[in-house]
């Protein structure tokens, strides 16, 4: 039962290799443009990074805007650049500070100007001059200079501080601007807090990245716990499935009804503390999710979701025990295959490595696409009438122009990066190029992992006397049939798949996008195809799981494959479509038993409940940082061990259904499955059987 030794889709695998040449000129080019300088580190407004070695501001890292009540300016929504001077400094204002009030205390003492002026440009080195005519208005830092402000993300923000109920900055609820107009406190907040909105994500990434920083250690430790306790499950359900998958049922049940008793203990200790009224929808969106867990609010929408969940898989267990039961005997018969076949095992990590490696470039070439544009410098204008205001500007050659004539006061001042050019206009279509290609290699990358480990198993199920027949090194001789001969139709299949995900994936962009949209009709009608597609999605992905199985067996073309698999299937749904879920099911449960406990462990230790190891423990910001990493992980992994037993499965049963329309048991044409394989799918009722030519 060898497959045809042909290539298959060749003009899809051609297309496939000139693909991804393309995609490796795109990370050069990008590469070459780029600088992720651009997005680590602030701009000033000369466009030079502060901080940056070799530089004049190698020691100046902190960025300072000279007139912070210009962000509250739409500008910023537009341009994501205050429109106001800006520059590098090497430590933020610590006292409250305008330019009038340095020049009023000038008179007296001196020492005041020798603190102002290092908040000035360079070259304006007058005290007493006038600055509200406009000439020189850009020369200092007009509001604030310092009004006792603080680093955050590397750029200068004041210390707002409530007292008795009043909001002040500096010990002041209110003062005079460089133009002598009265200003108040509320407004220099509004203005922060629309910097400050623009970096809240960036925030909240650098937060994470330093909590990753400090528990990366212990997120590796506990992976590697996911790890050995994943491979000893599966050598344990090697020799004992039927015990093993018993152990797993009644341990998952247990271990939510654990999660349930502790969500209604923190939900009823909540509820009796002071400040129990207050819900999610009062405190709105939070950077630091801790504050999440201090409602019980919050808790008791953990202790709904996980008493559906027990009560779903109760259900389950309770009408569909006997398909349970054909389920855990059919896994027992996996196990012996996988016995066979050990090194079926292992063929994960080359899946894991592979999408690692895709995941790298794509993030890396993301990051220079997005860093690739010019610093473009456009007019800044105190005046509401200047007609060359916002438009571009060239550093050099602003000061000879009739800008600064007709508006007074006016500067060219770094805007954003961008540029004009046809690379640059291309840029979020190299970026969707990016993604789509970036899919259709995760895709690919899976595919052949499919196509390997049927072919695998395919090689135990059509041997005549099992193990002899079975062929030396079955997993690499699959591999290297399926890369050899079926690249084409693994690349079709995929590029199916990444085209119906980038569909989904703008869908959800468009979605969020409308989210304050009062349009119900395209609410509705974005969500009626969110839906669509999700279900168009899980479709191609089980027929593509399936042509692949069909591919390894036969080595016909993807079409060819996809239709044989389709309508076997359709000849046997009573068989396969109940019995295939609820084997998926109860691997399912292993995996969350394996990433449930790693969970549970890694939740005691990063909360400081553990009290023989309570000082290793690192102090984070959020705990849920390496807590949801390391479950994410640990179950990662136990679907990349439980997903050879699935692929095996799913092998077993449709070259089970071909067995049985090809064969009829007799000595001339006899069945190839296992007498425990018949035993156990032989006696469930079937559709009338039609065989093919």
């Amino acid at each position: 039962r060898g497959p045809q030794q042909g290539c298959t889709d060749v003009l899809c695998c051609v297309l496939f290799i000139i693909v991804i040449l393309g995609y490796v000129a795109l990370g050069t080019v990008a590469w070459i443009h780029g600088d992720p300088k651009k997005v680590i580190y602030p701009t000033d407004s000369s466009g030079q990074f502060c901080g940056q070695k070799g530089t004049p501001n190698a020691k100046k890292t902190i960025l300072f805007y000279f007139n912070i009540l210009k962000c509250a300016s739409p500008a910023v929504l537009i341009n994501l650049q205050c429109p106001t001077t800006q520059m590098c400094v090497p430590k933020c204002p610590d006292r409250f500070a305008t330019y009038t009030d340095m020049q009023l205390q000038y008179r007296f003492n001196r020492s005041h100007w020798d603190y102002y002026k290092q908040f000035c440009k360079p070259g304006f080195n007058n005290p007493k001059k006038n600055v509200m005519q406009g000439s020189f208005l850009s020369y200092v830092a007009s509001p604030l200079a310092s009004c006792g402000s603080s680093a955050v993300l590397h750029r200068c923000f004041p210390d707002f501080i409530t007292r008795n109920g009043t909001l002040t900055v500096g010990n002041k609820t209110a003062f005079k601007d460089a133009l002598d107009t009265a200003r108040s406190v509320t407004e220099l907040r509004d203005a922060a807090n629309a910097i400050t909105g623009i970096l809240d994500a960036k925030q909240l990434g650098m937060r994470i990245v330093e909590d990753y920083t400090k528990s990366w250690y212990w997120i590796v430790m506990g992976l590697v716990l996911a790890l050995v306790i994943s491979l000893i499950f599966i050598l344990l359900l090697r020799f004992t499935a039927g015990f093993l998958l018993g152990f797993v049922i009644i341990a998952v049940i247990l271990l939510v009804a654990y999660g349930i008793w502790h969500c209604y203990w923190e939900f009823t200790l909540l509820r009796e503390s002071p400040g129990a009224d207050v819900t999610i929808s009062h405190i709105g969106f939070q950077r630091d999710f801790n504050i999440y867990l201090q409602l019980s609010q919050t808790w008791l929408i953990f202790l709904v979701s996980l008493s559906l969940t027990e009560a779903s898989i109760v259900l389950i267990l309770i009408f569909l025990r006997k398909r349970v039961r054909i389920a855990i005997a059919l896994l027992k018969e996996g196990s012996r295959a996988i016995g066979y076949i050990m090194s079926a095992l292992f063929y994960p990590v080359i899946t894991f490595v592979l999408l690692a490696v895709c995941i790298s470039y794509w993030a890396v070439t993301a990051v220079f696409l997005a860093s690739s544009g010019e610093a473009v410098y456009k007019v800044m204008s105190s005046q509401t009438n200047c007609k060359y205001a916002n438009l571009t500007c060239s550093l050099e050659t602003f000061n000879s122009t009739n800008i600064t004539k007709e508006c007074p006061g006016s500067q060219c001042l770094f805007a954003f990066y961008g540029g004009e050019s046809v690379y640059h206009r291309s840029i979020l279509l190299l970026q969707l190029a990016n993604l789509l290609i970036f899919l259709w290699l995760v895709n690919f990358t899976l595919a052949l992992g499919q196509c390997t480990m049927a072919g695998a198993f395919a090689s135990y199920y059509w041997a005549k006397r099992k193990p002899a027949d079975i062929p030396p090194c079955p997993v690499f001789s699959s591999f290297s049939r399926a890369l050899r001969y079926h690249t084409g139709s693994l690349a079709f299949g995929s590029l199916l798949l990444a085209f119906v995900q980038l569909i989904r994936i703008v869908l959800e962009y468009l979605d969020h996008k409308l989210k304050g949209a009062h349009n119900v009709f395209a609410r509705f009608l974005l969500c009626c195809l969110k839906c669509c597609f999700w279900c168009l999605e899980r479709f191609i992905r089980f027929m593509n799981r399936n042509a692949y199985i069909m591919i390894a067996i036969y080595g016909r073309n993807f079409c060819t494959s996809a239709r044989d698999a389709f309508f076997l299937l359709m000849r046997n749904v009573v068989r396969v479509a109940v019995l295939d879920k609820v084997t998926d099911f109860l691997l399912f449960l292993g995996k969350l038993l394996i990433a449930g406990s790693v969970g549970v462990i890694a939740f005691f230790f990063f909360t400081h409940k553990i009290a023989i190891i309570q000082e290793e423990v690192p102090v984070l910001n959020n705990y849920w940082v390496p807590l949801l990493t390391v479950v994410f992980g640990a179950y990662l992994i136990a679907h990349g061990f439980f997903s050879v037993y699935a692929m095996c499965v799913d092998t077993l049963l449709l070259c089970f259904c071909e067995d049985l329309e090809r064969n009829d048991g007799t000595p001339a044409k006899p069945f190839l499955m296992s007498p425990g394989l018949h035993g156990i799918l032989g006696g469930i009722e079937q559709s009338p059987k039609k065989s093919r030519a």
